[in-house]
């Protein structure tokens, strides 16, 4: 029998449970330059202070010295207050996945790697692909690249870690025809995607209609956005800029994706996972103020809590 007080205090674990577990979990990529690129700990600490309780970032930060002591890593994000999204592959890892001479010892590498994250709750890895080599992406690059996601997506699978590969310009994994090759010639319990915003819409791609057509095969977005002029997808390639002085990508609100449009879709679906903020560089301003300008967006535009 519910005591009066006990009663009383229902509508608030209720609110409660719910800002727990929301259709959307808020993360952030912290290794942006101009600031954060050379200090992990304090791009967590200063994310933490804007608002951000989940951080995103790459193992070559924990290589030397987290690696082989996980507890280490645990007690020093606890002491920060943040969670991992995931933590990325990178060097020291083999990452020539257009190698079939090398795929041995790249799957043996991420498969370490889905090991050392699960220990922090994560539950997918991102990938990146590798540099794009001045030829570009062949077709047999492609099916060698497919190759190697889907062995190392069945053997994560097995211990509990979802693959996502990552879209990324300038990467031997950037645009449309890989894309749509790389998602036909593996398989959805396998092999995931990271949508990222402002990667796909420089790739000449349309972000809204690429969500559209990969739905729930989509495992984490990262939050980026684009010059008004690129909406709906650049006209033309845009070779690898000076990122510190002539930035593709900005905090969200620039107007070169159509975010609302995005959320839309989002809901109508039901998806539900991280939407992670993320900025390459900020030569403008000091990296945590473009944080905040990012979460800003996704509260008062988006409506989504933090």
């Amino acid at each position: 029998m519910l005591t009066r007080r006990a009663f009383s205090l229902l509508p608030a674990l209720a609110a409660s449970s719910l800002a727990a577990d929301p259709r959307y979990t808020i993360g952030i990529t912290t290794n942006t330059r101009g600031g954060w690129e050379n200090d992990v700990f304090l791009s967590f600490k200063e994310a933490r202070e804007v608002g951000y309780r989940y951080v995103e970032t790459f193992i070559h930060y924990f290589a030397k010295d987290y690696y082989d002591n996980p507890a280490a890593l645990q007690k020093k994000i606890d002491e920060i207050g943040v969670k991992f999204v995931t933590i990325s592959n990178g060097a020291p890892m083999e990452t020539n996945f257009q190698d079939p001479s090398k795929h041995k010892q790249l799957i043996a590498d991420h498969v370490r790697l889905g090991k050392f994250i699960k220990n922090f709750g994560c539950r997918h890895l991102k990938i990146n692909l590798g540099p794009r080599r001045p030829t570009g992406t062949t077709p047999e690059d492609l099916n060698h690249m497919a190759v190697a996601c889907e062995e190392t997506g069945k053997q994560l699978k097995a211990i509990g870690i979802r693959l996502a590969i990552h879209a990324h310009m300038w990467n031997q994994f950037e645009n449309r025809k890989e894309i749509d090759y790389m998602m036909g010639h593996t398989t959805t319990d396998n092999v995931g995607f990271v949508l990222d915003t402002g990667h796909i819409t420089m790739a000449g791609i349309d972000p809204v209609a690429l969500a559209r057509e990969l739905g729930h095969r989509i495992v984490e977005f990262h939050m980026k956005d684009t010059a008004k002029e690129n909406r709906g997808g650049a006209k033309s390639r845009l070779d690898r800029p000076d990122m510190m002085k002539n930035p593709p990508f900005f905090p969200l609100g620039e107007g070169g994706v159509d975010f609302p449009a995005l959320k839309a879709h989002l809901d109508k679906i039901n998806w539900r996972g991280f939407l992670t903020v993320e900025l390459d560089t900020s030569p403008f301003r000091p990296c945590k103020e473009s944080a905040r300008m990012s979460l800003n967006y996704l509260q008062n535009v988006l409506k989504i809590p933090a």
